[in-house]
């Protein structure tokens, strides 16, 4: 069995999947900065000595990564529609997402929490630092920084999964894909490009992530000139 493959047809439709790109970027930025601040609150809960607080934020992380992805998408999209909230099939996707990344973030930032040094809390105190001040410069900011290679990675693997929101009608890249290779009868090739886009989107936001981390992580930067210079 031979196989001849036919690209022209598949890229002379890159408009469809340049507006596919550019709306899975839609979803995935906004759904992982709001999603990041959720599951960082969500790790501030978790650590809560109020024990009510403790439970509610243990079980929505529990629910939600121990369900899958498409099932929160169609209970948002169509949960939403059959108690009488209809919403754009975008804002569905979007909610979803947000839900879903935020209980990740919060096991990832409570894990980077855990793994500060008692004895740096008591060091902060003496200072005078207030309840606020300790916990933006001696837990949250150290916290992050220790666990930022995970939570880069679970953002990329984010914006990956936004190709399940295809499955509610949401036009991103996936969806494109699925439009191109439906006019060209080309599925193979039209499925490489759209492999090759999202391969190249990975990339640039692995990239994008690195340089905000040396922008807001100053002692990782100079720990890693001092190595350089070595």
């Amino acid at each position: 069995m031979t196989y001849t493959f036919d690209f022209a047809s598949v890229l002379s439709s890159w408009p469809q999947f340049v507006e596919g790109a550019w709306l899975t970027i839609q979803l995935a930025f906004p759904a992982t900065v709001i999603g990041f601040v959720i599951g960082t609150l969500l790790a501030v809960g978790r650590r809560s000595s109020v024990r009510w607080l403790v439970r509610a934020c243990g079980i929505y992380v529990e629910v939600i990564r121990n369900t899958p992805l498409l099932v929160q998408v169609f209970l948002v999209f169509f949960g939403l529609s059959s108690l009488g909230w209809k919403v754009p099939a975008f804002t569905a996707a979007l909610l979803s997402l947000v839900i879903n990344v935020a209980a990740y973030s919060c096991e990832i930032m409570r894990a980077g929490m855990d793994s500060i040094h008692k004895g740096q809390l008591e060091a902060a105190e003496c200072l005078g630092l207030s309840r606020r001040q300790v916990y933006w410069h001696v837990i949250l900011r150290p916290a992050m920084e220790k666990v930022y290679p995970a939570l880069t990675s679970q953002f990329v693997l984010l914006m990956l999964a936004s190709s399940i929101t295809s499955q509610i009608s949401v036009e991103e890249l996936t969806a494109a894909a699925a439009r191109v290779q439906s006019e060209t009868f080309r599925p193979f090739e039209a499925y490489i490009v759209v492999a090759v886009a999202y391969l190249m989107l990975s990339l640039l936001m692995r990239l994008g992530l690195w340089g905000f981390g040396q922008l807001i992580f100053t002692r990782r930067r100079r720990l890693g000139a001092q190595e350089a210079g070595r």
